[in-house]
């Protein structure tokens, strides 16, 4: 008779303890499923922004047959790009220029024609300046130089080059349109799909690209960011 009953009891138990194991795996596959739905969307914002920072080098050279007279050539090279710059309209503090490199000529000639003067020398005057406009202006008016007689390189590697430094200005405004844009694409899906959208489950920003509006504008500066975010959703 005991066994019988503590058989029934332990039944009991059993049948209590699967019912209620039941009810808590249920449970758990409901929250399972509930955090399973998530859907992934990216957020773009752009904006055009006009350059603050120009670096315009104008790099020259001059030629001489003895060190002397090419140090005076390049002196006197060296102010006339220097008034120029200052007719302009640009401060002094925004000029400076580099250290000049002296080249022999004649320890680089591979032939008997040799150049008629044997040294080279060559240096680079730096406008380092926010006035980008009148940079723009400026550059259009350096045939002046040559017309002087300075001897000015074309070189790429010498190109004006325009900056934006502003960014840190603008990056909060930016990453909100980008996490406005990307809710609108969860929205979005949401009703297509048949749900609601909840909170951000997670997120992360992409990096900030800066690069010129196209060849002919570098002045005007297209600044990007992509952000990637989760939502969760419910029916």
């Amino acid at each position: 008779m005991r066994n019988i009953i503590s058989s029934a009891v332990l039944g009991g138990l059993l049948a209590v303890g699967m019912v209620w194991s039941g009810s808590y795996l249920k449970q758990a596959a409901q929250v399972w499923e509930s955090s399973s739905r998530v859907v992934t969307v990216k957020g773009l914002a752009e904006r055009e922004v006009k350059a603050d920072l120009a670096l315009w080098p104008l790099h020259f050279s001059v030629n001489a047959n003895q060190l002397t007279g090419l140090h005076e050539a390049l002196a006197n090279d060296e102010r006339k790009i220097r008034a120029f710059l200052t007719a302009q309209g640009f401060p002094t503090d925004q000029v400076s220029v580099t250290s000049p490199q002296v080249t022999d000529l004649y320890a680089n000639s591979y032939n008997a024609q040799r150049p008629d003067e044997r040294y080279r020398a060559e240096a680079t005057v730096l406008v380092r300046s926010p006035k980008v406009d009148l940079v723009k202006q400026s550059a259009s008016l350096t045939g002046e130089l040559v017309r002087e007689g300075i001897l000015l390189s074309a070189d790429y590697a010498y190109r004006t080059e325009f900056l934006f430094t502003g960014l840190e200005a603008i990056k909060p405004d930016m990453i909100a349109a980008a996490t406005a844009d990307a809710r609108r694409a969860a929205q979005q899906f949401s009703e297509d799909s048949g749900s609601t959208v909840g909170h951000i489950k997670h997120a992360s920003q992409g990096y900030f690209s800066i690069s010129d509006l196209d060849s002919y504008t570098p002045d005007i500066k297209k600044v990007r960011v992509v952000t990637t975010i989760d939502y969760t959703l419910s029916h």
